[in-house]
């Protein structure tokens, strides 16, 4: 006699109660650990946010955040103001930084009106106006933040990727790489050009800030097509309203 477990029937039934008991605990899990994943992106978007416009606690070399306890404060501090643009027009809005970026991008492939973010910063008497941009690498994600002046000279870049390739790609978000970017000029004669990760850069140590180029990464070509895609595409959107502050 077959005993009852061996029956097609009970091994659905138990596939079935084993579905149900798995998904409830992962939905529990995933409803309990929520806020403690929101705090999480909260505290990195303002560490980011921070360190493009030189708020930061970097060493000679390293890229370091402002730490955990204090990055509140300090954006508090640094952050005058934020706003949103959105089909021309200018609004504030005190929780501009939580926009996902990578959101408003799919709207924008839609038609829809994407918002565009824009923190304005002060320190030691300069303004910063530091923008969120994304794109693509050449694995998965990059992202990252660029804070320029009212003419739209870099202040201060942050970079970051999902899965570059270590030692290559991955190598943008050192501070060899990022600190690269100060004093570029993302117009040329008053155009907007952006700024090129070039191969052929003939300025190695980058003292021409004029040529719209910062030098590559060996071995990193597609990455750095990638960041220089992401900054062309992504702070054109942004002309317009620094053509206000004229």
């Amino acid at each position: 006699m077959s005993k009852k477990t061996d029956s097609n029937s009970y091994t659905i039934l138990f596939a079935i109660g084993m579905v149900l008991v798995v998904g409830t605990l992962l939905a529990f899990f995933a409803s309990s650990l929520k806020p403690t994943i929101d705090e999480n992106k909260r505290i990195e978007k303002q560490q980011n946010i921070l360190y493009a416009m030189g708020v930061n606690d970097n060493d000679e070399s390293s890229a370091i955040f402002v730490s955990k306890q204090k990055v509140a404060e300090e954006f508090s501090k640094y952050i005058k103001k934020q706003i949103v643009i959105q089909g021309g027009k200018v609004s504030d809005d005190n929780k501009a930084y939580l926009i996902d970026v990578k959101k408003e991008q799919t709207l924008a492939k839609e038609g829809k009106q994407r918002r565009f973010p824009l923190f304005i910063g002060e320190k030691e008497g300069q303004t910063f106006y530091i923008a969120p941009i994304r794109g693509k690498g050449l694995w998965d994600a990059i992202w990252g933040y660029v804070a320029m002046n009212k003419d739209m000279v870099v202040q201060g870049a942050y970079f970051d990727h999902k899965g570059e390739t270590a030692g290559l790609g991955a190598n943008i978000k050192l501070r060899f790489f990022m600190d690269d970017f100060i004093g570029e000029n993302l117009k040329k004669d008053g155009v907007f050009k952006g700024i090129t990760i070039s191969k052929s850069n003939n300025d190695p140590t980058n003292l021409d800030k004029t040529d719209n180029e910062v030098d590559a990464i060996a071995g990193a070509t597609i990455t750095g097509d990638g960041v220089s895609a992401m900054i062309k595409s992504e702070l054109r959107n942004y002309v317009p309203y620094f053509k206000t502050l004229k």
